[in-house]
């Protein structure tokens, strides 16, 4: 089956966009969809395994965005390394957001269409259309929730592109409404009925969009938009479910590899597929080391090595051969070392992914992060019942990991920000190289009408040891500055687009 849908992916890329600018087509204007396309279930098929492959495609952007401005993970790629040193122009090859646009628009196609289906192919039933509808609504907000933390106002676009009649320039729309679609977009999917628990092939229970992947990615949305009540509701729907096949948090340290290999574990909620025997590793997050001529050159960073490096850390799961790996019979320095999580099959260096093996997955949301999500919430939310429970959260992610010592956190005397300075932390070791150091930063500076964003300052300059320090130090003071330049192709064939304030200034 997942040869059949890798086939029907190859199939839907005749319905791929060729650039930036024309993220709003789905076939060329003379050859409209309604017109020779969308007649059986397998052209709804088709569209929907073309948009998780373009979805793959985006793998780079996911770790470029949410890893190097955080201070965890580097690159000595050009362009990438703007980014991580905050240098960032608008014709930066690396702040394109065109495949994301390409998904919502196939999105957008499946929602309008699919419907329509059914009265062309008799076998289509209702019932699998509305699943497929799920399935798009999840890659459309998904798609959505990257943007919005990157470029925070960027145009909102729900409806395919028909006909020659319909605009082409479309302007930017408010953080605020971009959030309030992605949650209708959630809400309405899970309103079918239809989001499925599990699917035919074991695979596509954590490849393809579930009940459970709409729960994770409300509750970040959630939490991102400081709904912490709406956070911890979604978290609970996972981690208080009961259905038979559910994901599940693995508490075992010797389970916690088999996370990222073989992959598709109990915990993984939702994860983008790659697969060597489909010649599916080029772009992938694979190959994140520093020396590699790979489309991913990613290495840990001084400070996160220094964390990595901490003796009860290295000895942990999390530690030598579980988060980073090196060839100890080379050296005994360690400065770069690999990004194991994606390199390695297993506990020593001669497992080092090759060739066709380098076909990891990349996990977007696991069950430790959505409990991990629920602990923010709880901190946030305040007092000492929720900060307890929340402590308690992250003491099962350190147990599992192999962490024995206590964090020495007492909630009667504690602070706000102590507890979520722990939780930093934890997420950082957990998460780290995942594509989510950044956004979690970004919630500590923003999040309660910028309370820290002093501590958010003084945490990116910490832990960046590249960056000029004065530049960086009057960059972050511009909360603009916190998101990427609108691209500059976009800019300039789409007459409605305004640059993003800071820069508007720096170009």
């Amino acid at each position: 089956m997942k040869k059949i849908f890798a086939a029907i992916a190859l199939f839907g890329s005749m319905l791929t966009m060729s650039g930036c600018s024309d993220y709003l087509d789905i076939l060329p204007k003379d050859k409209q969809t309604s017109d020779m396309f969308w007649k059986s279930r397998e052209d709804v098929e088709a569209v929907l395994g073309q948009s998780y492959h373009l979805l793959r495609g985006s793998v780079k952007d996911m770790l470029y965005w949410g890893e190097l401005r955080g201070g965890s993970v580097n690159t000595s790629e050009t362009d990438p390394a703007k980014i991580q040193d905050f240098q960032i122009l608008p014709n930066n090859k690396c702040v394109k957001w065109a495949n994301f646009y390409n998904v919502i628009g196939l999105a957008n196609a499946v929602l309008h269409y699919a419907p329509g289906v059914m009265g062309e192919d008799e076998s289509y039933k209702e019932e699998q259309m509305k699943s497929n509808q799920t399935e798009a609504y999840f890659l459309r907000a998904l798609s959505y929730f990257y943007l919005v933390r990157n470029f925070r106002d960027v145009p909102l676009i729900t409806e395919p592109y028909i006909d020659d009649q319909m605009p082409t320039d479309v302007a930017k729309s408010s953080e605020s409404e971009v959030i309030a679609q992605i949650k209708k977009d959630i809400t309405d999917a899970l309103a079918t009925n239809a989001a499925k628990e599990t699917y035919t092939e074991a695979w596509e229970n954590k490849g393809r969009a579930t009940k459970w992947a709409l729960y994770a990615l409300m509750a970040d949305v959630c939490l991102w938009s400081e709904d912490y009540d709406g956070c911890i509701t979604y978290a609970d729907n996972l981690i208080n479910a009961t259905a038979s096949i559910r994901p599940v948090f693995m508490s075992s340290s010797a389970q916690w590899f088999t996370m990222f290999y073989p992959g598709n574990s109990n915990e993984s909620i939702f994860e983008i597929q790659f697969d060597g025997d489909l010649d599916q590793t080029s772009g992938g997050p694979t190959d994140l080391t520093y020396w590699n001529a790979a489309p991913v050159k990613l290495y840990f960073s001084e400070t996160m090595t220094e964390r990595l490096q901490d003796p009860e850390t290295r000895a942990s799961v999390r530690g030598i051969y579980g988060t980073f790996g090196y060839d100890k019979t080379a050296t005994t320095e360690v400065t770069s070392p690999v990004i194991w999580k994606y390199n390695g099959m297993g506990d020593e260096w001669e497992l080092k992914r090759e060739g066709d093996n380098q076909d990891a997955n990349f996990i977007v949301y696991r069950m430790a992060d959505v409990m991990l999500m629920k602990a923010e919430a709880l901190i946030r939310k305040g007092g000492t019942a929720n900060w307890q429970e929340a402590l308690d959260l992250i003491g099962q992610t350190r147990t599992r990991a192999g962490m024995t010592t206590s964090l020495g956190i007492d909630v009667a005397e504690t602070s706000e920000l102590d507890l979520l300075n722990a939780l930093l932390e934890e997420r950082d070791l957990e998460f780290a190289a995942e594509g989510k150091r950044w956004y979690d930063l970004l919630r500590l500076g923003r999040q309660q009408n910028f309370k820290y964003k002093s501590q958010f300052i003084d945490l990116v300059m910490t832990n960046n040891t590249t960056a000029n320090r004065k530049w960086l130090s009057s960059t972050l003071s511009n909360d603009d500055a916190w998101f990427l330049p609108i691209p500059e192709w976009d800019i300039q064939t789409n007459k409605l687009l305004v640059q993003n304030p800071y820069y508007d200034v720096v170009q």
